[in-house]
């Protein structure tokens, strides 16, 4: 039995076409369509509901101590409303999840973590602490709706004077049309946006409020299914296609977010280095026909050299990406593939990732 975000009745108002995900009935697209919410996002704006995330708030005395042993990345240098993405890998160096850190104050934050792992990494969370150190799972008390577009800051400051100037940096306490939330300036879309957390008595209300607000603009509600175009469209990884329990995050190309130089943290003594690393993502631009999608070998003069993660049609970009996990050999931008579809064969090319950059 799917659950159902407290904008449900909301998203079948609007003509959603519900579908089960991460345990959760959610819209993978609305009466426009993937292409055009995809398209809004990109040019003007786009709401959506990701109420379905997780969040764990972590305190007390240990709670950095505990974040720097479970998570790859380093907070000891984070300053009040910031954010700071990172893996949290198992012992074997593979990615338990990614999420991303808040630090509210000294010996508090609140961790977002991706909606099908939210129970997962709850419990290795309680599995590996030490010392003073509480972690509670908050997600059923938060909605979450994430603004996301080149136009959302005009949008949002229609409402709040609570926005924050730098991209992963947040405002705990703010305030948006007189509802209290905290304003995230981060997303999930390779564009400038804002991810809102309030409680679930508020959400239909600050839904309705932004949609009002962003008619000016374009702004239109957006699903799933262009959630996942936008996100691969900026090369961004996405848990359970560029990363598992077999995948580690340095494979992924996340080093930027794994410090070794850290005394210690789970998984560290099985992450490759540079000169050890055997495999990488890397970007796929099709240049044969074709759309390329996840789990398909992608070869060299006939021998299989990796597999693809993820894979689509660009609606910006206008033509067919893919990212894959190719063996260091073939990793050089240039290098020609094939990639097996249903028995067929579509010739790609390594192309640098992201394939999509917005300009600032």
């Amino acid at each position: 039995m799917e659950l159902k975000t407290p904008l449900y009745e909301m998203h079948l108002k609007l003509h959603g076409k519900m579908v089960p995900f991460a345990g959760y009935l959610l819209p993978i697209q609305y009466e426009e369509g993937i292409i055009k919410e995809h398209m809004a996002v990109r040019t003007r704006a786009g709401i959506f509901d990701v109420s379905h995330m997780g969040e764990i708030r972590c305190s007390g005395k240990d709670a950095l101590r505990n974040l720097q042993q479970l998570l790859t990345n380093d907070f000891t240098d984070m300053s009040d409303g910031q954010a700071r993405y990172s893996p949290m890998c198992n012992e074997q160096g593979g990615t338990v999840d990614d999420l991303i850190v808040y630090k509210k104050k000294e010996e508090e934050y609140l961790i977002v973590v991706n909606a099908s792992n939210k129970e997962k990494d709850y419990h290795w969370m309680l599995e590996h602490k030490f010392g003073e150190v509480v972690f509670e799972d908050i997600s059923d008390k938060i909605s979450q709706i994430a603004l996301q577009g080149p136009k959302s800051q005009e949008i949002l400051m229609k409402l709040s004077t609570d926005i924050p100037e730098k991209y992963y940096h947040a405002v705990f306490d703010g305030m948006v049309a007189g509802i209290p939330c905290m304003i995230s300036r981060t997303g999930y879309t390779g564009e400038d946006g804002f991810e809102l957390y309030l409680d679930n008595t508020y959400a239909k209300t600050m839904w309705e409020t932004l949609m009002e607000a962003g008619k000016e603009y374009g702004l239109i509600p957006c699903g799933l299914g262009a959630r996942d175009t936008l996100r691969l469209e900026a090369g961004m990884p996405l848990y359970g296609h560029e990363m598992n329990d077999e995948i580690n995050p340095v494979e992924t190309g996340l080093s930027f977010a794994v410090k070794m130089q850290k005394e210690d943290f789970i998984g560290k003594d099985h992450l490759p280095d540079k000169d050890s690393l055997m495999r990488k993502r890397v970007g796929l631009r099709v240049t044969g026909r074709g759309i390329i999608r996840e789990q398909e070998d992608v070869l060299v003069d006939g021998k299989k050299v990796g597999f693809t993660t993820s894979g689509t049609h660009c609606p910006y970009l206008g033509y067919p990406v893919a990212m894959a996990i190719l063996n260091k050999e073939y990793i050089k931008v240039g290098t020609k593939v094939t990639v097996i579809v249903r028995g067929r064969e579509v010739e790609a090319e390594v192309v640098p990732l992201p394939f999509y950059k917005r300009t600032k």
